[in-house]
Protein backbone atom coordinates (compact mmCIF):
# COMPACT_ATOMS: atom_id res chain seq x y z
CA UNK A 1 0.00 0.00 0.00
CA UNK A 2 1.26 3.53 -1.13
CA UNK A 3 1.82 5.69 2.29
CA UNK A 4 0.42 9.17 1.54
CA UNK A 5 0.98 10.76 5.29
CA UNK A 6 3.33 13.46 5.66
CA UNK A 7 6.41 13.35 4.53
CA UNK A 8 9.83 12.22 5.79
CA UNK A 9 12.39 15.27 6.41
CA UNK A 10 14.27 13.45 4.05
CA UNK A 11 11.91 13.37 1.42
CA UNK A 12 11.16 16.84 1.81
CA UNK A 13 14.99 17.90 1.99
CA UNK A 14 16.31 15.53 0.05
CA UNK A 15 20.02 14.95 0.29
CA UNK A 16 20.83 15.75 3.91
CA UNK A 17 24.79 16.03 3.74
CA UNK A 18 24.48 19.82 4.03
CA UNK A 19 26.07 23.32 4.16
CA UNK A 20 23.61 25.46 6.15
CA UNK A 21 23.64 29.33 5.45
CA UNK A 22 25.50 30.15 8.42
CA UNK A 23 28.82 28.06 6.89
CA UNK A 24 28.23 24.66 9.16
CA UNK A 25 28.54 21.29 7.41
CA UNK A 26 25.51 18.83 8.67
CA UNK A 27 25.75 15.33 7.74
CA UNK A 28 22.29 13.68 9.46
CA UNK A 29 18.87 14.11 9.29
CA UNK A 30 19.02 14.87 13.54
CA UNK A 31 21.58 17.62 12.76
CA UNK A 32 19.66 19.34 10.64
CA UNK A 33 16.54 19.11 12.10
CA UNK A 34 18.16 20.64 15.50
CA UNK A 35 19.73 23.58 13.88
CA UNK A 36 16.31 24.42 11.84
CA UNK A 37 14.56 24.03 15.17
CA UNK A 38 16.94 25.70 17.39
CA UNK A 39 16.66 29.11 14.22
CA UNK A 40 12.55 28.62 14.12
CA UNK A 41 13.12 29.09 18.25
CA UNK A 42 15.25 31.97 18.02
CA UNK A 43 12.85 33.94 15.32
CA UNK A 44 9.70 33.12 17.64
CA UNK A 45 11.48 34.56 20.94
CA UNK A 46 12.51 37.47 19.55
CA UNK A 47 9.03 38.18 17.71
CA UNK A 48 7.55 37.66 21.62
CA UNK A 49 10.27 39.35 23.13
CA UNK A 50 8.66 42.83 22.93
CA UNK A 51 4.81 42.09 22.50
CA UNK A 52 3.82 45.80 21.95
CA UNK A 53 6.40 46.98 19.53
CA UNK A 54 6.65 44.63 17.11
CA UNK A 55 8.18 45.60 13.32
CA UNK A 56 5.46 45.09 10.18
CA UNK A 57 5.83 40.89 9.20
CA UNK A 58 4.88 39.70 6.36
CA UNK A 59 2.39 36.73 7.87
CA UNK A 60 0.36 39.29 9.86
CA UNK A 61 -1.77 41.02 7.81
CA UNK A 62 -3.83 42.62 10.92
CA UNK A 63 -3.21 45.83 13.21
CA UNK A 64 -3.44 44.25 16.25
CA UNK A 65 -0.09 44.00 17.87
CA UNK A 66 -0.28 44.43 21.33
CA UNK A 67 -0.42 43.06 24.48
CA UNK A 68 -3.91 44.41 24.84
CA UNK A 69 -5.20 41.28 22.33
CA UNK A 70 -4.40 38.37 24.42
CA UNK A 71 -6.54 39.79 27.29
CA UNK A 72 -9.87 38.65 27.91
CA UNK A 73 -12.95 40.68 27.43
CA UNK A 74 -14.50 40.11 30.46
CA UNK A 75 -10.98 41.09 32.32
CA UNK A 76 -10.79 44.42 29.90
CA UNK A 77 -14.42 45.64 30.23
CA UNK A 78 -14.37 45.33 33.94
CA UNK A 79 -11.42 47.15 34.82
CA UNK A 80 -12.59 49.85 31.46
CA UNK A 81 -15.79 50.12 34.13
CA UNK A 82 -13.91 50.34 37.06
CA UNK A 83 -11.27 52.81 35.71
CA UNK A 84 -14.01 55.13 34.44
CA UNK A 85 -16.04 54.98 37.34
CA UNK A 86 -12.87 56.31 39.28
CA UNK A 87 -11.71 58.72 36.96
CA UNK A 88 -15.34 60.55 36.42
CA UNK A 89 -15.52 60.32 40.31
CA UNK A 90 -12.40 62.12 40.75
CA UNK A 91 -13.00 64.72 38.19
CA UNK A 92 -16.07 66.00 39.96
CA UNK A 93 -14.79 65.54 43.15
CA UNK A 94 -11.64 67.73 42.08
CA UNK A 95 -13.73 70.36 40.71
CA UNK A 96 -15.69 70.26 44.32
CA UNK A 97 -12.30 70.69 46.44
CA UNK A 98 -10.84 73.14 44.04
CA UNK A 99 -13.71 75.51 44.70
CA UNK A 100 -12.46 76.15 47.88
CA UNK A 101 -8.46 74.67 48.22
CA UNK A 102 -7.36 76.42 44.92
CA UNK A 103 -4.01 75.18 45.55
CA UNK A 104 -4.07 72.71 42.22
CA UNK A 105 -0.01 71.73 43.09
CA UNK A 106 -0.42 71.06 46.17
CA UNK A 107 -3.60 68.61 45.09
CA UNK A 108 -1.33 66.95 42.70
CA UNK A 109 1.16 66.01 45.94
CA UNK A 110 -1.62 65.12 48.19
CA UNK A 111 -2.64 62.93 45.44
CA UNK A 112 0.75 61.42 45.01
CA UNK A 113 1.31 61.00 48.17
CA UNK A 114 -1.41 59.16 48.83
CA UNK A 115 -0.50 56.73 45.99
CA UNK A 116 2.57 56.57 47.79
CA UNK A 117 0.88 55.51 51.32
CA UNK A 118 -0.91 53.19 49.36
CA UNK A 119 1.64 51.32 48.02
CA UNK A 120 3.75 51.03 50.95
CA UNK A 121 0.37 49.45 52.71
CA UNK A 122 0.52 46.75 49.49
CA UNK A 123 4.05 46.11 49.41
CA UNK A 124 3.76 45.49 53.73
CA UNK A 125 0.97 43.68 52.81
CA UNK A 126 2.50 41.25 50.49
CA UNK A 127 1.07 42.11 46.46
CA UNK A 128 4.41 43.06 44.90
CA UNK A 129 7.78 42.74 45.36
CA UNK A 130 10.46 45.27 44.28
CA UNK A 131 12.60 44.41 41.22
CA UNK A 132 16.80 45.05 41.50
CA UNK A 133 17.10 47.99 38.37
CA UNK A 134 19.72 48.62 37.21
CA UNK A 135 20.88 52.64 36.50
CA UNK A 136 19.70 52.90 33.22
CA UNK A 137 16.46 51.78 34.02
CA UNK A 138 15.71 53.84 37.27
CA UNK A 139 17.12 56.51 35.08
CA UNK A 140 13.79 55.94 32.51
CA UNK A 141 11.65 55.98 35.49
CA UNK A 142 13.06 59.04 36.81
CA UNK A 143 12.46 60.59 33.31
CA UNK A 144 8.95 59.10 33.04
CA UNK A 145 8.04 60.68 36.39
CA UNK A 146 9.24 64.03 34.96
CA UNK A 147 7.29 63.53 32.06
CA UNK A 148 4.21 62.80 34.35
CA UNK A 149 4.94 66.09 36.34
CA UNK A 150 5.80 68.35 33.00
CA UNK A 151 2.72 67.41 31.22
CA UNK A 152 0.77 68.43 34.68
CA UNK A 153 2.62 71.70 34.33
CA UNK A 154 2.01 72.58 31.10
CA UNK A 155 -1.44 71.65 31.81
CA UNK A 156 -1.59 74.24 34.29
CA UNK A 157 -0.33 76.83 32.60
CA UNK A 158 -1.30 76.24 29.10
CA UNK A 159 -5.19 77.05 30.85
CA UNK A 160 -4.20 80.74 31.88
CA UNK A 161 -3.54 81.51 28.48
CA UNK A 162 -6.52 79.77 27.13
CA UNK A 163 -10.48 79.39 27.82
CA UNK A 164 -11.41 76.27 28.90
CA UNK A 165 -13.36 75.03 25.93
CA UNK A 166 -10.33 75.48 23.46
CA UNK A 167 -8.29 73.34 25.95
CA UNK A 168 -10.76 70.72 26.26
CA UNK A 169 -11.19 70.70 21.99
CA UNK A 170 -7.60 70.58 21.85
CA UNK A 171 -7.32 67.71 24.70
CA UNK A 172 -9.95 65.79 22.99
CA UNK A 173 -7.50 65.05 20.01
CA UNK A 174 -4.91 63.01 22.23
CA UNK A 175 -6.22 59.94 20.59
CA UNK A 176 -4.77 60.87 17.05
CA UNK A 177 -1.22 61.83 19.03
CA UNK A 178 -1.43 58.42 20.23
CA UNK A 179 -1.68 56.34 17.14
CA UNK A 180 0.77 59.12 15.57
CA UNK A 181 3.68 57.40 18.66
CA UNK A 182 2.79 54.21 18.07
CA UNK A 183 3.18 54.37 14.34
CA UNK A 184 6.17 56.43 14.50
CA UNK A 185 7.99 55.00 16.71
CA UNK A 186 6.56 51.16 17.21
CA UNK A 187 5.51 50.32 13.58
CA UNK A 188 1.98 49.68 14.81
CA UNK A 189 -0.90 50.17 12.90
CA UNK A 190 -4.63 49.63 13.47
CA UNK A 191 -7.53 48.18 11.61
CA UNK A 192 -9.41 50.88 8.93
CA UNK A 193 -12.45 50.43 11.26
CA UNK A 194 -10.52 51.70 14.19
CA UNK A 195 -8.80 54.93 12.44
CA UNK A 196 -12.39 55.57 11.56
CA UNK A 197 -14.30 55.18 15.03
CA UNK A 198 -11.85 57.60 16.20
CA UNK A 199 -13.33 60.33 14.00
CA UNK A 200 -16.93 60.54 15.52
CA UNK A 201 -15.08 60.13 19.05
CA UNK A 202 -12.89 63.39 18.23
CA UNK A 203 -15.46 65.42 16.54
CA UNK A 204 -18.37 64.69 19.42
CA UNK A 205 -16.22 65.27 22.34
CA UNK A 206 -14.65 68.46 20.67
CA UNK A 207 -18.67 69.63 20.43
CA UNK A 208 -19.75 68.29 24.09
CA UNK A 209 -17.40 70.91 25.43
CA UNK A 210 -18.64 73.53 22.94
CA UNK A 211 -18.08 76.89 24.43
CA UNK A 212 -16.49 80.56 23.80
CA UNK A 213 -12.71 79.86 22.05
CA UNK A 214 -10.26 82.09 23.06
CA UNK A 215 -6.24 81.39 22.68
CA UNK A 216 -3.08 83.19 21.96
CA UNK A 217 -0.14 81.79 19.76
CA UNK A 218 1.61 80.99 22.66
CA UNK A 219 -1.44 79.45 24.46
CA UNK A 220 -2.22 77.32 21.57
CA UNK A 221 1.28 76.20 21.54
CA UNK A 222 1.40 75.44 25.01
CA UNK A 223 -1.87 73.31 24.75
CA UNK A 224 -0.59 71.78 21.74
CA UNK A 225 2.38 70.25 23.54
CA UNK A 226 0.63 69.30 26.41
CA UNK A 227 -1.98 67.21 24.38
CA UNK A 228 1.36 65.78 23.24
CA UNK A 229 2.97 65.06 25.93
CA UNK A 230 -0.20 63.53 27.48
CA UNK A 231 -0.58 60.89 24.50
CA UNK A 232 3.57 60.36 25.29
CA UNK A 233 2.81 59.80 28.95
CA UNK A 234 -0.15 57.57 28.04
CA UNK A 235 2.08 55.50 25.67
CA UNK A 236 5.23 55.35 28.16
CA UNK A 237 3.01 54.47 31.07
CA UNK A 238 1.91 51.17 29.07
CA UNK A 239 5.76 50.24 27.45
CA UNK A 240 7.04 50.71 30.94
CA UNK A 241 5.08 47.54 31.91
CA UNK A 242 4.62 45.90 28.21
CA UNK A 243 7.48 46.38 26.93
CA UNK A 244 11.75 45.54 27.79
CA UNK A 245 11.35 46.32 31.65
CA UNK A 246 7.95 45.30 32.21
CA UNK A 247 7.48 45.99 35.75
CA UNK A 248 3.96 45.11 37.42
CA UNK A 249 1.86 47.76 37.39
CA UNK A 250 1.87 48.60 41.47
CA UNK A 251 5.65 48.36 41.29
CA UNK A 252 5.68 51.45 38.89
CA UNK A 253 3.50 53.50 40.83
CA UNK A 254 5.50 52.39 43.99
CA UNK A 255 8.70 54.41 41.92
CA UNK A 256 6.95 56.86 40.66
CA UNK A 257 4.63 58.25 43.03
CA UNK A 258 7.49 59.54 45.40
CA UNK A 259 9.20 61.10 42.98
CA UNK A 260 5.87 62.27 41.19
CA UNK A 261 4.90 63.98 44.78
CA UNK A 262 8.81 65.93 45.59
CA UNK A 263 8.39 66.93 42.23
CA UNK A 264 5.03 68.65 42.83
CA UNK A 265 5.92 69.77 45.97
CA UNK A 266 8.99 71.88 44.45
CA UNK A 267 6.45 73.43 41.51
CA UNK A 268 4.02 74.51 44.61
CA UNK A 269 7.19 76.42 46.21
CA UNK A 270 8.41 77.90 43.34
CA UNK A 271 5.44 78.91 41.73
CA UNK A 272 4.29 80.52 45.57
CA UNK A 273 1.56 77.83 46.30
CA UNK A 274 2.98 76.98 49.64
CA UNK A 275 3.29 80.30 50.59
CA UNK A 276 -0.32 80.87 49.67
CA UNK A 277 -1.51 78.14 51.12
CA UNK A 278 0.00 78.83 54.44
CA UNK A 279 -1.43 82.08 54.51
CA UNK A 280 -5.06 80.49 53.79
CA UNK A 281 -4.31 78.05 56.96
CA UNK A 282 -3.00 80.78 58.90
CA UNK A 283 -6.59 82.37 58.09
CA UNK A 284 -7.99 79.48 59.55
CA UNK A 285 -9.61 77.95 56.09
CA UNK A 286 -8.33 74.58 57.00
CA UNK A 287 -10.92 73.19 59.15
CA UNK A 288 -11.79 69.56 60.10
CA UNK A 289 -14.44 69.08 57.38
CA UNK A 290 -12.02 70.23 55.01
CA UNK A 291 -9.24 67.27 56.26
CA UNK A 292 -11.39 64.79 55.60
CA UNK A 293 -12.20 65.91 52.31
CA UNK A 294 -8.94 66.50 51.46
CA UNK A 295 -8.08 63.03 52.97
CA UNK A 296 -10.87 61.32 51.12
CA UNK A 297 -10.08 63.12 47.73
CA UNK A 298 -6.60 61.57 48.18
CA UNK A 299 -7.75 58.11 48.94
CA UNK A 300 -9.88 57.98 45.42
CA UNK A 301 -6.87 59.37 43.60
CA UNK A 302 -4.53 56.54 44.99
CA UNK A 303 -7.58 54.13 43.88
CA UNK A 304 -7.69 55.64 40.59
CA UNK A 305 -3.62 55.38 40.14
CA UNK A 306 -4.08 51.58 40.99
CA UNK A 307 -7.04 51.08 38.48
CA UNK A 308 -5.79 53.39 35.71
CA UNK A 309 -2.20 51.59 35.60
CA UNK A 310 -3.84 48.08 35.49
CA UNK A 311 -6.22 49.09 32.88
CA UNK A 312 -3.55 51.13 30.45
CA UNK A 313 -1.58 47.56 31.05
CA UNK A 314 -4.58 45.39 29.56
CA UNK A 315 -6.39 47.27 27.65
CA UNK A 316 -3.51 49.44 25.86
CA UNK A 317 -2.62 53.16 25.72
CA UNK A 318 -5.38 53.78 22.74
CA UNK A 319 -8.18 52.62 24.92
CA UNK A 320 -7.35 55.04 27.58
CA UNK A 321 -7.37 58.06 25.47
CA UNK A 322 -10.78 57.22 23.84
CA UNK A 323 -11.79 56.14 27.58
CA UNK A 324 -10.72 60.11 28.58
CA UNK A 325 -12.44 61.76 25.49
CA UNK A 326 -15.60 59.72 26.88
CA UNK A 327 -15.29 61.02 30.64
CA UNK A 328 -14.96 64.59 29.18
CA UNK A 329 -18.41 64.02 27.85
CA UNK A 330 -20.36 62.40 30.88
CA UNK A 331 -18.38 65.21 32.68
CA UNK A 332 -20.35 67.98 30.79
CA UNK A 333 -23.65 65.82 31.14
CA UNK A 334 -23.33 65.25 34.84
CA UNK A 335 -22.07 68.83 35.44
CA UNK A 336 -25.66 70.02 34.07
CA UNK A 337 -26.94 67.35 36.27
CA UNK A 338 -24.75 68.38 40.07
CA UNK A 339 -23.09 72.13 39.37
CA UNK A 340 -26.50 73.22 36.91
CA UNK A 341 -23.95 74.00 34.04
CA UNK A 342 -25.60 75.28 30.94
CA UNK A 343 -26.77 73.12 28.32
CA UNK A 344 -27.01 73.79 24.86
CA UNK A 345 -28.22 72.01 21.56
CA UNK A 346 -24.52 71.15 20.18
CA UNK A 347 -23.28 69.75 23.45
CA UNK A 348 -26.18 67.18 23.36
CA UNK A 349 -25.51 66.55 19.78
CA UNK A 350 -21.30 66.38 20.26
CA UNK A 351 -22.20 63.31 23.40
CA UNK A 352 -25.03 61.24 21.23
CA UNK A 353 -21.60 61.38 18.00
CA UNK A 354 -18.98 60.76 20.70
CA UNK A 355 -21.17 57.63 21.77
CA UNK A 356 -21.73 56.73 18.73
CA UNK A 357 -18.21 56.63 18.03
CA UNK A 358 -17.22 54.85 21.18
CA UNK A 359 -19.34 51.93 20.03
CA UNK A 360 -17.88 51.63 16.97
CA UNK A 361 -14.37 51.60 18.60
CA UNK A 362 -15.70 49.14 20.70
CA UNK A 363 -16.55 46.70 17.94
CA UNK A 364 -13.61 47.24 16.48
CA UNK A 365 -10.90 46.84 19.19
CA UNK A 366 -12.57 45.81 22.50
CA UNK A 367 -14.91 43.31 20.90
CA UNK A 368 -12.24 41.30 18.86
CA UNK A 369 -11.55 37.76 20.51
CA UNK A 370 -8.63 36.67 21.59
CA UNK A 371 -8.88 34.10 18.38
CA UNK A 372 -8.50 36.33 15.81
CA UNK A 373 -4.93 38.01 17.40
CA UNK A 374 -2.07 37.09 15.33
CA UNK A 375 -0.40 34.07 15.94
CA UNK A 376 2.12 34.61 18.82
CA UNK A 377 0.13 36.95 20.55
CA UNK A 378 -2.61 34.86 21.87
CA UNK A 379 -0.99 34.35 25.23
CA UNK A 380 -2.45 32.84 28.50
CA UNK A 381 -3.58 35.61 30.51
CA UNK A 382 -4.78 35.24 34.27
CA UNK A 383 -7.26 37.90 35.29
CA UNK A 384 -5.74 40.83 36.79
CA UNK A 385 -6.50 40.91 40.65
CA UNK A 386 -7.37 44.95 41.32
CA UNK A 387 -4.24 44.87 43.51
CA UNK A 388 -2.13 41.79 42.34
CA UNK A 389 0.11 42.65 39.95
CA UNK A 390 1.76 39.95 37.75
CA UNK A 391 3.94 40.55 34.50
CA UNK A 392 2.43 39.36 31.06
CA UNK A 393 6.40 37.75 30.21
CA UNK A 394 8.85 36.77 32.48
CA UNK A 395 11.59 39.62 32.32
CA UNK A 396 14.40 39.27 30.31
CA UNK A 397 17.99 37.68 31.79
Amino acid sequence: MEYTGTPSFTEKHGDLSVTSDDGNDYDSESAVATNLLEKEEGLVMHQLGDIEAQQPMNNLTSGRHGAEYSVPLRTKFTYLGLYFSLNLGLTLFNKAILDKFAFPWLLTFIHTSFATLGCLFLLWWGHFEITTLNTRENISLLTFSVLYTVNIAISNVSLQVVSVSFHQIMRSTSPLFTILIYRVWYSRSYGTATYLSLVPIVIGAALATYGDYYFTLIGFSLTLLGVMLAALKTVATNRLMTGNLQLPALELLFRMSPLAAIQSLMFAVLSGELGAFLDWVAQGHLTSSCSFALAGNGLLACFLSVASLHTNKIAGALTISICANLKQCLTVLLGIIVFDTKFGIVSGCGMLIALVGAALYSKAELLTPISDAPRGERQAEEPLSPLRSKNMVPPAQ
